[in-house]
């Protein structure tokens, strides 16, 4: 028993990492919790190009709002759906018809963060790139043929 438990330990990493089929370099995210200037950029940027789509349903507006020290009306502003302060930040499309525009609905953004990482994140974000084939007219090195437009090409 204690022979398989050793195996297991030694062999599951390397399956995993192989499933996943990780064969890209990640950037180091280098995020930095103490920033807050930052952190409430952030914050900004993902409510107004990531929320239409992506929830962030294990989150509450008001503890984002508390943590990085934003007023509760700046905060209220940054909410572009008819939801409170005290709510989960849940998105404004319905599955269903995100599953018809993009062929799967938009993952809910804190798990992907808390399942594949910070830098994974970050390192998707950059890798996209102009593919004419694809529906979007483009493409990404992390995560191939994925079925999503680059909302942030406007700021590169």
């Amino acid at each position: 028993m204690k022979k398989l438990l050793i195996a297991l330990v030694a062999f599951v990493p390397g399956m995993v990492s192989a499933a996943s089929g990780h064969n890209v370099h990640l950037e180091d995210a280098n995020i930095d919790l103490t920033d807050k200037e930052s952190l409430r950029r952030g914050v900004e940027l993902f409510q107004d190009n990531c929320a239409g789509c992506h929830s962030t349903q294990y989150q509450r507006y008001q503890r984002v709002a508390e943590d990085l020290d934003i007023p509760v009306d700046e905060m209220r502003k940054l909410i572009h759906t008819d939801a409170k302060i005290g709510e989960l930040m849940e998105n404004s499309i319905e599955t269903k018809d995100a599953a018809k525009w993009f062929g799967a609905a938009p993952p809910d953004l804190t798990l992907v963060a808390r399942v594949r990482g910070e830098d994974w994140v970050y390192s998707y974000l950059k890798g996209f790139y102009k593919d004419p084939s694809r529906p979007f007219g483009v493409n990404n090195t992390v995560f191939p043929s994925v079925g999503m437009p680059h909302v942030l090409e406007g700021l590169q």
